[in-house]
């Protein structure tokens, strides 16, 4: 019952059914019929929370050491007690793809990359809601800066004073006589392999 999520009203909810309240002593038949009934009720809950998979029960919160292979997990955390990090976003899930028998956990995240984790940070089983959030359709550009997001000019149309392809005669990226290819605007090669992930990795 530990490694779900701390919820009070569901710890409210298991304080009544391990610990019902006492009747008083006087009562009549239909009420005494009741409680036998509520009885037998909070018996059968009682044997299956006892036999519950909490692993296979989507929205439990545990540590990555008490999944399985192969459990689809989101809200990670990165370092033990710091609260979920990675795969947050709507409609993601990661998959654990070794057994957490050892201290670091593999997780291949929705980018591809498979990454280490501590086996002590938690997650949450099963994937996030609403994954038609990427399907969505705009009516009208108004409709995006009603969500904060501001027009996105091309490179090519800058000066080469604001961007590495700005400048030149037409539309061209190489600003003179250089090929150059494609750079953001900080000047760091944004294609043909470039590595932009620290090449320290926790092992």
């Amino acid at each position: 019952m530990a490694l779900w999520r701390g919820r009070t009203a569901s710890s409210n909810l298991l304080n009544r059914l391990l610990h019902p309240p006492s009747r008083l002593p006087y009562c009549n038949f239909s009420s005494v019929a009741a409680d036998v009934h509520s009885q037998s009720m909070i018996e059968n809950m009682k044997r299956d929370l006892l036999n519950l998979d909490i692993n296979s029960q989507i929205g439990s919160c545990m540590p990555l050491a008490s999944m399985r292979i192969g459990t689809i997990i989101h809200n990670i955390e990165v370092n033990p007690g710091q609260g979920g990090k990675l795969v947050r976003a709507a409609g993601t899930s990661a998959k654990i793809l070794k057994e957490p028998k050892s201290r670091y956990c593999l997780i291949r995240l929705p980018s591809g990359v498979e990454k280490l984790i501590d086996s002590q940070c938690r997650a949450t089983v099963g994937t996030v809601s609403n994954p038609t959030h990427g399907a969505k359709k705009l009516r009208k550009a108004g409709q995006s800066r009603w969500l904060g997001r501001r027009p996105t000019v091309r490179g090519v149309a800058m000066n080469p004073i604001d961007h590495p392809h700005g400048g030149g005669e037409g539309r061209s990226k190489s600003s003179g006589s250089y090929g150059k290819t494609s750079r953001t605007p900080w000047g760091k090669p944004c294609k043909c392999g470039y590595k932009t992930a620290k090449s320290k990795r926790r092992k």
